[in-house]
């Protein structure tokens, strides 16, 4: 018979995959997400994904609802963390691509994951207020 540890992926008391203690794996959970705040890095990331490389009128047209402002903000941070990379091409006029890194496109398993997680919830007809209920003192 397979472990309860086993089945969901986690390990019991006094076990530790890779070296992360609870609050360690925490910890590097909450800053990998830190990386993907901002309202339009996933929606950047989407599009990115499957290794196109869009130039930055091609991702301002991909995505009408971002001012310039901000979509360049955000591939600023992006292209910080290493996650998108910005490649200069020297001519008149300039163009400018973006790609995802290695370590960017890595993000697609988890974020499919991530989907595929949360689709679960929605499928099995749980309404997150009515999934939230606690039961009131009367």
């Amino acid at each position: 018979m397979t472990r309860t540890d086993e089945k969901v992926r986690y390990s019991p008391e006094g076990k530790h995959v890779s070296g992360y203690t609870r609050e360690t794996a925490a910890d590097g959970v909450e800053q990998a997400l830190k990386r993907l705040e901002g309202r339009w890095k996933l929606t950047i990331l989407f599009h990115l994904f499957g290794g196109r490389i869009l130039r930055f009128s091609d991702l301002e047209r991909a995505i009408p609802a971002v001012s310039q402002k901000m979509l360049i903000q955000q591939l600023r941070q992006m292209e910080a963390d290493g996650i998108v990379r910005r490649i200069v091409h020297h001519q008149v006029p300039p163009k400018v691509e973006y790609a995802l890194t290695d370590w960017g496109q890595a993000l697609c398993p988890a974020l499919d994951a991530l989907l595929t997680w949360a689709a679960q919830r929605d499928s099995n007809g749980v309404a997150p207020a009515a999934a939230e209920s606690h039961p009131t003192e009367g």
